[in-house]
């Protein structure tokens, strides 16, 4: 009878249990084999007690169903339940089950219709969590705290051992974890990176490619060391969807769990759902932040004009003024001297000018970039040629280490404007006796050409360093030495570098002073991709 019970029920979508009155299995589908881990030959003829009852409910079993046995009082035949249910690797989850009871001449048989309800539970479960990150992104004073409520959200409501929040630096090209929430008995060791590279990691591919990922298994992932690194410390499901807003990729969302478990549909989607609630967040806070930045800006640029105009065009007023009225009394000398003088601060406000407009056209794209095969070698020298002077006046020291020829696509006029921007700035704030290096060399692996300025000059302090390409923004090291500038240089320097398919970044020395490093191209760059566009 129990064979042909378990042919109609091999089918059945609902995992089916029959034990006897010693609690000893006798019948077992194969729904139940995939729902708890063990075949029909592993479980029959051993105490269902032990393979799918929870520890700490066995001895409440247990007791049920001896007063069962002995008396038939059993309380929960006929009756849908919800308890936890063990699966064979150890992990509980939810199940709904309803008993029923048959005699017969042989035995008293107890049968079990099982279903496991995780998924229910989690939907029910995410109502709750997308309030609380609702609530926690309606009430955030930053974004920080903002990220940290999600992850808080998804970790503690939902029971995932490790939930993160990942966001794009577009500028450096990485992406970051902006929240983790962390299990309290977990150590991430190599798993707790900060930063990946776009398309490394579950959080850098799923960026990468805009769309959900699911790793079912993470020992069984080769292709990534992070994946390796969660499978250590028993992380074992890892699933992650995309941040967007407007179509366009802002980060990944990612959640880590112990158990191994198939994809789930349901299960993205309602993360999905989470992910464009903080996407939509990022959005406002980006445009609330680009409100306080064009006041910022426009602060800036009536400081550059009350200060660096201002400052030359006193200068030639009271030179003017001078000669008009001194004119005669003045020796031909001091006359000179005094057109020397409006000459100077007249080409002083020509640069800013200068600057001004190529910074606009630059950044609407109305200057070309015309690259044809041209020698950086040849640049740098020519520029190190025309800054020697002004070295010489303030005893740098200029140290030089770049090959005779370094042979790449760009355009040889804009290369210069970077190199004498760079230059500049590096004799303009190194005190006298410092030191200049440049170096230049080909990266045969990435098919770069990585170009350095370092100085001994005055530095940038850390904090400031991710403001310094922003327009009209001088660091706090040079206000506060009065070093006349615009704050344009970099902005201009950085937008060339960009439109030739490079990057440019600073860096703090381990002494005084910066060095900033130019990486670009040696081959003509497909024009079909995006200046700066990770991959």
């Amino acid at each position: 009878m129990l064979r042909n019970l378990q042919g109609v029920l091999a089918a059945a979508p609902h995992a089916y249990v029959a034990i006897d009155e010693e609690g000893l299995v006798v019948a077992w589908n194969p729904a139940a084999h995939a729902m708890f881990g063990y075949s029909f030959e592993q479980a029959c003829g051993r105490p269902m007690a032990e393979l799918i009852i929870p520890p700490s409910l066995r001895d409440a079993h247990l007791a049920g169903l001896a007063r069962c046995v002995a008396d038939g009082g059993c309380r929960i035949v006929g009756r849908r339940m919800q308890v936890n249910a063990m699966h064979r690797d150890g992990h509980e989850f939810p199940v709904e089950l309803t008993v029923t009871v048959t005699e017969d001449a042989d035995a008293r048989l107890f049968h079990a219709l099982v279903q496991d309800v995780t998924i229910g539970q989690r939907v029910s479960r995410f109502a709750a969590v997308e309030a609380a990150v609702s609530r926690g992104l309606a009430e955030a004073e930053s974004s920080d705290v903002a990220a940290a409520r999600v992850a808080e959200a998804l970790g503690v409501r939902m029971g995932w051992p490790v939930a993160e929040l990942w966001l794009a630096d577009e500028e450096r090209q990485v992406v970051s974890c902006t929240a983790r929430h962390v299990r309290g008995d977990l150590r991430l060791n190599a798993f707790g990176l900060k930063e990946l590279e776009p398309g490394i990691g579950l959080p850098g591919r799923v960026y990468a490619q805009g769309a959900p990922d699911w790793i079912p298994d993470l020992a069984a992932d080769v292709t990534s060391f992070r994946s390796r690194a969660a499978a250590r410390i028993g992380l074992h499901v890892a699933v992650g969807v995309p941040v967007s807003s407007g179509g366009h990729t802002l980060g990944a969302l990612c959640v880590y769990g112990d158990r191994i478990e198939d994809p789930e549909d349901t299960l993205i989607a309602l993360l999905s759902g989470i992910a464009a609630q903080v996407g939509q967040y990022l959005e406002r806070r980006r445009a609330e932040e680009l409100t306080v930045e064009l006041a910022k800006t426009k602060d800036e640029f009536l400081a550059l004009v009350t200060h660096e105009l201002r400052n030359p065009l006193s200068v030639i007023t009271a030179a003017t003024a001078l000669l008009d009225e001194d004119l005669e009394s003045l020796t031909t000398e001091q006359q000179h001297e005094q057109l020397r003088t409006i000459g100077r601060n007249a080409q002083r406000l020509s640069v800013i000018a200068s600057d001004l407009l190529d910074l606009a056209r630059l950044e609407a794209g109305h200057v070309a970039i015309d690259p044809v095969e041209t020698d950086l070698s040849a640049i740098l020298g020519e520029a190190l040629a025309a800054h020697r002077e002004a070295a010489a006046g303030k005893n740098l020291t200029i140290v030089v280490n770049v090959p005779e020829r370094l042979a790449l696509h760009a355009d040889p006029h804009r290369l210069r404007q970077v190199a004498d921007n760079l230059l500049s700035n590096a004799v303009k704030y190194t005190p006298t006796g410092g030191t200049i290096t440049v170096t230049a060399a080909a990266d045969d692996n990435t098919d770069e050409i990585i170009w350095a300025v370092t100085d001994t000059g005055i530095g940038i302090p850390a904090a400031e360093r991710p403001h310094l390409f922003r327009r009209f923004y001088r660091a706090s090291t040079a206000r506060e030495r009065r070093i006349p500038g615009t704050g344009l240089g970099l902005v201009i320097t950085r937008t060339i570098v960009e439109r030739h398919h490079g990057s440019i970044t600073l860096t703090g020395t381990t002494g005084p002073g910066s060095t900033f490093t130019v990486r670009l191209p040696r081959s003509k760059p497909d024009t079909t991709a995006a200046p700066g566009a990770p991959g």
